[in-house]
């Protein structure tokens, strides 16, 4: 279950992380009937997450589980079921003519968790010395960096309720992306300024998983009560949140949530299955035991939707070098920027028997990075190139490309190579875990060696984003109905533009990091589709993007997994969005016993 805001749109994070196997000793240990406390009698949501979270700091977090759309808010928000952009800590907005400043006035009386004002003020300190500040590496700035300047709004305090946005040029998305959460300036001021030995804010180590709860200031609809590292995270409705219901009672209802960590998805439902959680998401292999046991189990699944994340395999192609060593072996990186060899895998791999298998038909083939809910949403229909399970015609891709057979039907490069590359995913998902098993298969048919390994998150996402050391792999990202919220993927500096991945601020330098004509010209229609407010002209811009990258295949889309979740029947409120999931609107939602 995930809990979205528009933090989780802006940000991309990461589509889901499962670690490790679990035991039946596992479902002892961290079955919620052996956390009891007095506070344990109140009101309270019990669920799971599959890992420990990885900091308490909104800014720098690029991974999920977090805790922030839980504990945060913006000056608007969305409605997931409809998507129209309403108001949060701001009351109201002004947008000039010329589209050029935007004009928020904050609700009267807001306060952080700490009772302390919540004013315009920390608006301005949350943008201009947080979000803005090139000195702190947040992917929020990649949202907010406008036309081919790539220029920052300016935002000025009007008076302790009003503040204004001034934009460079005119910027489509910009009233859904003010959904970005707001931070405290009063609790972290102080870090921003100060600097540390090395001439770095002492932000970037504030508010880590090992700070006391009380210490985490919020505006959310709950605050962190505890956080007990590989067992729990309990959350607390937070008393000076905002939103009172029509009657006037404090929003949200349920007084306490409590998130079991218990690393794999089996125990998950497990201890479902014996009351010891309040919902679990179905996946496809747990799907038909838990459909009969619906009345028996006194809950329902919500959903059968198509999910709005992505599942993909993609190689890394940066021709960069480190300390003058390669990032990726010369040979190898020949054959992943080759566009042929990407195609050829793209035919070699057999989605249907994906979604058959791994799937248990709860899927659907995917072809595009945007969401099938979103009207930016290009089909097949629409002149989107597909690639149809054809290992022949992978094979005829590859010799034409200048690769070659040999009497053993093994695949060698021009130079007589063997094609030979490592895949790696992160271990415990098994979804991706059986993915990986079928690509390697899949791939041997056409004279492909995979060497698939599963990884330790930690491990894998620093390959991924840090040390750049890897040749393939299989991941996940978010979805949402505005593409540009993927703007730090697809533009070449993004923060997570993975396949061609520039060092972040604090990383080791890159020499000789190629950006290819198609890349560019991806990220230069991002840009374009922000700058124009015709939804025709939009669509289109779009949809040339999709064309694109389904042409050269940065990410090789695999399978849209349905969106579906089991929830007891003691909830009431649940309005089910396979964009937000059960719980997003967590403020409205009921127990009914």
């Amino acid at each position: 279950m995930k809990f979205p805001s528009i933090w989780a749109r802006v940000k991309r994070l990461w589509l889901l992380i499962i670690i490790c196997i679990a035991t039946v000793l596992t479902v002892a240990a961290c079955n919620p009937s052996n956390f009891k406390t007095t506070a344990a009698q109140v009101p309270q949501l019990v669920t799971s997450i599959l890992s420990d979270p990885k900091t308490f700091n909104l800014a720098l977090s690029q991974e999920s589980p977090n805790i922030f759309g839980l504990t945060y808010a913006g000056l608007v928000t969305q409605d997931l079921i409809t998507g129209k952009v309403e108001p949060d800590l701001a009351e109201s907005w002004q947008i000039s003519e010329d589209k050029l400043r935007f004009t928020f006035t904050l609700r009267e009386g807001l306060k952080w968790s700490d009772g302390q004002p919540l004013t315009a003020e920390d608006v301005v300190f949350t943008y201009n010395d947080i979000y803005f500040n090139e000195a702190i590496p947040t992917d929020v700035k990649d949202a907010f960096r406008i036309g081919l300047s790539r220029k920052l709004p300016i935002v000025k305090k009007l008076d302790e309720r009003r503040v204004e946005f001034i934009l460079p040029e005119p910027f489509r998305p910009f009233l859904l992306n003010t959904g970005t959460s707001i931070l405290p300036a009063h609790a972290l001021k102080a870090s921003v300024k100060q600097k540390d030995s090395e001439g770095k804010p002492t932000f970037l180590s504030k508010w880590g998983v090992d700070t006391p709860p009380e210490q985490i200031i919020v505006n959310g609809p709950y605050k962190l009560e505890r956080y007990d590292t590989s067992q729990r995270v309990v959350f607390r409705r937070n008393p000076y949140y905002w939103r009172k219901d029509t009657q006037g009672k404090a929003q949200p209802y349920i007084e306490r949530i409590v998130w079991q960590i218990v690393e794999n998805t089996d125990t998950s439902l497990l201890q479902f299955r014996s009351t010891g959680l309040d919902t679990v998401a179905v996946t496809p292999e747990y799907f038909s035991l838990l459909k009969v046991q619906e009345k028996q189990g006194n809950f329902k699944i919500y959903g059968n939707q198509p999910g709005t994340g992505t599942t993909f395999v993609f190689f890394n192609l940066n021709k960069g070098k480190r300390n003058g060593k390669p990032l990726v072996d010369p040979i190898k990186s020949r054959w992943f920027n080759t566009v042929e060899f990407r195609q050829a895998v793209a035919h070699a791999i057999d989605r249907q028997t994906m979604i058959n298998n791994t799937y248990r038909g709860l899927g659907k083939p995917q072809n595009s990075p945007v969401t099938v809910q979103s009207p930016y949403y290009l089909s097949s229909k629409a002149a989107l190139k597909v690639y149809d399970y054809n290992p022949e015609k992978a094979k005829q891709l590859l010799i034409k490309a200048g690769f070659k057979y040999n009497p053993q039907s093994q695949l060698l490069d021009a130079e007589g190579n063997r094609v030979r590359f490592n895949l790696l995913t992160n271990s415990g998902n098994k979804i991706r875990e059986a993915i990986g098993a079928q690509i390697k298969q899949d791939l041997q048919k056409i004279g492909m060696q995979v060497d698939f390994t599963p990884l330790a998150w930690n491990t894998y996402t620093d390959k991924l984003s840090n040390s750049l050391d890897w040749e393939a792999s299989i991941l996940g990202l978010t979805g949402g109905l505005e593409p540009n919220d993927g703007a730090n993927v697809w533009s070449p500096d993004g923060g997570l533009h993975m396949f061609n991945q520039k060092p972040q601020p604090g990383q080791k330098q890159i020499e000789g990091r190629e950006v290819a004509d198609w890349e560019a010209e991806i990220g230069k229609l991002y840009i374009q589709a922000t700058q124009e407010f015709d939804e025709a002209k939009v669509k289109e811009i779009y949809g040339e993007t999709q064309r694109i990258s389904q042409e050269n295949l940065p990410f090789i889309y695999l399978v849209n997994q349905l969106s579906m979740s089991a929830i007891r029947n003691r909830f009431a409120g649940i309005n089910y969005s396979a964009i937000g999931g059960a719980f997003w609107n967590i403020h409205e939602i009921k127990i009914t016993d």
